[in-house]
């Protein structure tokens, strides 16, 4: 019973609003098991039934899954470069409420004393439902749940101090876009997918069947440091070349002789909506370097789509074309014929806060029932 009511909230959670009927077939058990399983995860507080919408079509009518109004919530929050985002999260994916700043690549403990004042105020008004967190951040995290940020000068970030309850789950921001991606979004049923987020650098994922792939020490997906780019380009991980010193705001900056942004994200897509003739040739410059490197993963990798998420959005709308030439005569053969598509991330910016509530979301569900 337990594992079947765990599996029963899972799908509840997957298919917001999915009938009792449905689940029933998902679960593979008969109807009179479902009732039965719903019965008690309604006991429990943690599912309510409510009927479904008229069909038009004869038989009895049937009723939908939706949270139980006094129901488990989670917090969902996204670090970025230059800003912060706590949501409130509900089954199934609803956000019942929200508080975001921003810091302007601040130091850690100032983004710490921020974000801990928003889970305080919500801790005030949803009580003991607030059972667990995901957090995303940019950059790598531990398995002992520290981040390495070295674009913003974080290192072995304590990210325990932004929960105090002991469910909490963190990850990389374009991981956890991608895992997102997989769930909710435009990688929904790929087999293999590859995700590229570039905000102040470049990250990324593989999404095997359903499951990123993370590495032996939760830092693969690394993609903006591979040397795609020019060995000329100091990164500030320490190497030479990184790609992600090629499609960022600061390659932007670099191209058009201004100094480095001290907002590399606002300042790339204020360059790249309002581009004058050298600002375009510098977006160019940039896209074709994104898309060559977009070949590179996909002669590599062979994913089903790509997506891309963050500035990538920005130069997909603006110069797709720029992207697919460089990306077309990067490719082996064998992909040519039929290139793996390269879509929009449709989770866009939310995808990395997205991806923390799932993450949340599947570390508490086996606890509840």
């Amino acid at each position: 019973m337990t594992t079947r009511s765990t599996e029963l909230l899972r799908v509840a959670h997957a298919r917001p609003g999915v009938t009792r009927a449905d689940a029933a077939r998902l679960l593979g058990v008969g109807t009179g098991a479902a009732t039965e399983i719903v019965s008690r995860l309604a006991q429990l507080s943690l599912i309510a039934e409510q009927p479904a919408a008229p069909s038009g079509t004869r038989g009895r009518p049937t009723t939908i899954l939706v949270p139980h109004p006094a129901g488990p919530l989670v917090l969902a929050c996204a670090i970025t470069h230059e800003a912060w985002r706590v949501d409130v999260v509900e089954l199934g994916g609803a956000i019942l409420a929200s508080s975001s700043g921003r810091h302007a690549s601040a130091a850690w403990a100032e983004v710490v004393a921020a974000v801990t004042v928003a889970v305080q105020r919500f801790q005030q008004t949803y009580g003991g439902r607030l059972r667990a967190m995901g957090v995303s951040v940019p950059g790598t995290v531990s398995p002992s749940l520290r981040l390495t940020a070295s674009n913003l000068d974080w290192h072995d970030a304590d990210l325990t101090a932004l929960w105090p309850g002991p469910v909490l789950a963190a990850g990389n921001d374009a991981t956890l876009a991608a895992t997102a991606e997989s769930h909710r979004g435009a990688a929904v049923g790929a087999t293999v997918a590859l995700h590229l987020r570039i905000e102040g650098g470049l990250g990324g994922a593989v999404v095997d069947h359903g499951r990123s792939l993370l590495g032996a020490r939760g830092a693969a997906g690394e993609f903006g440091h591979m040397p795609f780019g020019d060995p000329a380009i100091a990164c500030p991980c320490g190497a030479r070349g990184c790609w992600g010193t090629a499609v960022d705001g600061t390659a932007l900056a670099r191209l058009l002789n201004t100094p480095t942004p001290p907002d590399p994200v606002t300042y790339a897509r204020r360059v790249i909506a309002t581009a004058g003739r050298a600002e375009l040739e510098a977006v160019r410059i940039v896209a074709a370097a994104l898309g060559r490197g977009i070949a590179g993963l996909v002669n590599g990798l062979d994913p089903d789509l790509v997506t891309l998420g963050g500035i990538g959005v920005d130069l997909l709308t603006t110069v797709p074309e720029e992207i697919d030439k460089a990306y077309r005569a990067g490719l082996m053969p064998v992909h040519r014929a039929a290139p793996p598509p390269i879509l929009p991330a449709t989770l866009a910016d939310d995808g990395p806060i997205a991806g923390a509530a799932e993450e949340a979301w599947s570390r508490l569900l086996p606890e509840l029932a």
